[in-house]
């Protein structure tokens, strides 16, 4: 029987200001730092080895798996990294306060964007290529670069890689954990769960709390359980 350990990052200093962060590179704030060590201490105590680790090329992700790592000791694990895994493109919001958006579009406007299956953020003007000159981007063809997503895209986007690179380890019986953002695990999480466009309004992904399910084949046995 195969683990997955679904995590989101620690708190960023944006998600402190309550700014849309998106693809918006942003480090943790003190408190995330702390809140990843602390999953780290979670996970311990279920006595869950891991056998391999993923997450995007964001930085608030990438260094929560190093916290995690580190106080798990098992930094010595290579760690999976892919563009895919990254958070919803919030477009233009990026980097708007979350008050001020409301204020500005309308709350129900905004709280579609925020929470519906289908709602898409103004997008994000200016030139596309300029996402497309960093680095860690150069290899990604300029048509499959967003510059503003809905819940909708963002699955389109995680899904292919959670089928090839992570599903077949959880099946075949390995331990793995997934540092991921926000809206990218309430993609995830919508499909492992069969959670329809109705229900994943309601579903919130809160930073540093650790989530495993165990599976069996493709199927989750025994549902969610929230690791506090």
């Amino acid at each position: 029987m195969g683990k997955i350990v679904l995590l989101r990052h620690g708190e960023s200093i944006w998600n402190q200001q309550n700014l849309f962060t998106g693809w918006t590179d942003v480090p943790l704030s003190l408190k995330g730092m702390e809140e990843a060590r602390h999953a780290a201490r979670l996970i311990k105590q279920t006595g869950i080895e891991i056998d391999a680790a993923f997450t995007s090329v964001l930085s608030r992700a990438v260094y929560s798996l190093w916290l995690v790592m580190e106080t798990l000791d098992r930094l010595w694990l290579p760690v999976n990294k892919s563009w895919r895994l990254n958070e919803r493109h919030y477009g233009a919001l990026q980097g708007m306060n979350k008050d001020e958006a409301a204020h500005r579009f309308g709350e129900k406007l905004v709280y579609h964007w925020r929470r519906s299956y289908h709602g898409i953020p103004p997008p994000l003007t200016g030139d596309p290529r300029r996402l497309h000159q960093e680095p860690r981007y150069r290899h990604i063809a300029l048509s499959d670069l967003p510059g503003g997503e809905s819940l909708e895209m963002t699955q389109r986007r995680v899904l292919p890689y959670w089928q090839h690179a992570i599903a077949p380890r959880v099946i075949s019986g390995e331990s793995i954990l997934l540092v991921g953002h926000a809206n990218m695990l309430r993609a995830l999480t919508m499909f492992l769960e069969k959670t329809d466009e109705n229900e994943i309004v309601d579903l919130t992904i809160p930073t540093g709390i650790p989530v495993l399910y165990e599976m069996n084949g493709s199927n989750i046995i025994g549902g969610r359980s929230a690791l506090i």
